[in-house]
């Protein structure tokens, strides 16, 4: 049996340049350099026929360890629930109001880039809190 031992998480958009930035913000990744041949992105995106300048874009944990994040452009908008979503742990081992305080300084930090506030569930006998955002595309995700 093959063990995997990496994988990227990829997105289908409208912007992916756009969404990427924003996704390299949330996490911290840094924007992956442009193919080989290219000093920049934006001289990649100049060889490029017109139509096929902004077809993808990636973003890379800095560390190595993340995955890498890919956007594709994809001519379709987004309708439905996504059926797969990220989980930003940033309140891992905290209970109660420190949570709560981890989940909402976060959000506040996000907010300025473009995400959308959801609905904060509060802990239950089975969860801890966690409050539903969306990205700059509506793309759901959860602070944790």
């Amino acid at each position: 049996m093959t063990s995997i031992k990496q994988f990227q998480v990829t997105f289908d958009c409208a912007e992916p340049e756009r969404v990427a930035r924003f996704w390299c913000e949330v996490l911290g990744y840094v924007v992956s350099p442009p193919p080989e041949g290219f000093d920049t992105w934006e001289a990649y995106k100049d060889s490029l026929p017109p139509g096929q300048q902004l077809t993808g874009f990636a973003c890379a944990d800095p560390t190595g360890v993340g995955p890498r994040m890919y956007f594709q452009r994809v001519p379709e908008g987004k309708v439905v629930k996504n059926r797969v979503h990220l989980d930003v742990r940033v309140g891992t081992g905290l209970v109660g109001e420190e949570r709560l305080a981890a989940l909402e300084s976060e959000c506040a930090r996000l907010l300025p880039l473009g995400a959308v506030r959801g609905q904060l569930l509060l802990a239950d006998d089975e969860n801890e809190s966690c409050l539903n955002m969306q990205d700059v595309e509506g793309n759901e995700f959860c602070l944790d």
